[in-house]
């Protein structure tokens, strides 16, 4: 087993060593570390719904009625009463037939994609896609051929000149995790439409942040009726837990027939879908709390640019502040931490080497005069490590 060892001493030197540092949560923006308050601007709870008194009520009664359980997978004795009418509710905000719910976004992915695509199939893969959805493609034994990130000319070349014996997939993140730029999916469906491949996008960090309502990407360009399968994930904007799929009634039900990952898992707890139900209803009743995010991101960014640092052009509330080295990130991080911020250091291999990153990750309940403060501590922080000269020279 000293491999094990040799491994973990190869990350540690190289500033790629990853541990899980405990928070006691606050609020939806706040928590304490090591018994100081800080700020969170790491989370993907863009909307706050993890602390909405309305969506923990719901869990709260779902486990006096229902227990703590599913008690089996959904094809057994999982498929719990709120189960159809969340999933009749997620089809209904995503303008489509039908819905299933996944245990995670990850499974989500690595079902879908493995229980469509298989051998002699070929799949068009964005060269920053999710891990999920590398794993998903590896999984099926389909032909992936990965394209530049958001790069229309280098797709349409590969797909007229990848040889094709069965199905074709073009596969996409809707709004991309580490970067918060948004795929062109305008385009992606033309370039479908002409080389007659379906179009799967992954909307775990677009749905409650973009399109009319937070409905998505789909949403956002107009084209709900054009996408064959939209992906996505509970456990973001809408604070809870699990994934989703949704699509016409005939891929659901194949789905429930043939993807690996929904059909061997336990179900999700009653409390989980009961939290997903009200945090959706919020989404749907409050639209001012998706405006609210965007404004603060909006914010931010202005903040952080005109700080002098260097941020991807964007306004989803995923905003990367490039810094290069591995070792400088996560020095960043770690004077950060101790300043009360907790932004994570993003290295690769999630991201390529030398665009080594902090990622904030902006919420609608962040207040404007915290999201200033935090500008001014980390560009302060950001001088102190060269990384401001460094950037803008």
């Amino acid at each position: 087993m000293d491999f094990l060892t040799d491994y973990l001493a190869d990350v540690k030197r190289r500033d790629l060593l990853r541990e899980t540092p405990v928070y006691q949560t606050s609020d939806a923006a706040h928590v304490r570390l090591d018994g100081r308050n800080c700020l969170m601007l790491a989370a993907n709870n863009y909307l706050g719904l993890t602390h909405c008194p309305a969506v923990q009520q719901a869990a709260i009664e779902a486990i006096e009625e229902l227990g703590t359980g599913s008690g089996g997978a959904r094809l057994t004795t999982g498929t719990h009463s709120l189960y159809p009418l969340l999933e009749k509710e997620l089809a209904e905000f995503k303008g489509a037939e039908a819905a299933v719910v996944f245990n995670t976004g990850y499974m989500a992915n690595v079902g879908v994609i493995s229980a469509l695509a298989g051998a002699g199939d070929v799949i068009f893969s964005d060269e920053l896609n999710h891990a999920s959805i590398i794993d998903g493609c590896r999984l099926s034994r389909a032909d992936t051929i990965v394209f530049r990130h958001s790069d229309m000319a280098e797709l349409g070349n590969l797909m007229s000149r990848t040889p094709c014996r069965g199905r074709k997939f073009i596969v996409v993140d809707g709004v991309f995790s580490m970067d918060g730029d948004i795929a062109p999916l305008d385009a992606i469906v033309e370039l479908a439409r002409r080389h007659k491949a379906m179009v799967m996008v992954d909307d775990a960090h677009a749905t409650g942040v973009i399109g009319p309502g937070g409905r998505g990407t789909a949403a956002y360009f107009g084209l709900e009726n054009k996408i064959q399968v939209q992906i996505g994930t509970l456990s973001k904007a809408l604070g809870t837990e699990g994934g989703y799929v949704v699509g016409s009634r005939e891929l659901i039900r194949y789905l429930i027939n043939r993807a690996r990952s929904f059909i061997f898992s336990t179900a999700l707890a009653p409390a989980t879908i009961a939290a997903a139900r009200a945090a959706l209803e919020q989404l749907k009743t409050r639209p001012e709390i998706v405006r609210r995010l965007l404004e603060n991101a909006h914010y931010m960014r202005h903040q952080l640019s005109t700080a002098g640092l260097k941020i991807a052009p964007g306004f989803t509330p995923i905003i990367p502040v490039i810094v290069g080295a591995a070792r400088t990130a996560n020095t960043l991080a770690q004077e950060l931490r101790k300043e009360g911020l907790i932004i994570t250091a993003i290295r690769p291999p999630t991201v390529p080497d030398g665009t080594s990153r902090l990622r904030l990750a902006v919420s609608a309940v962040h207040t404007k005069a915290e999201l200033a403060q935090a500008t001014e501590i980390i560009a302060a922080a950001a001088k102190r490590l060269g990384v401001i000269e460094r950037v803008v020279r």
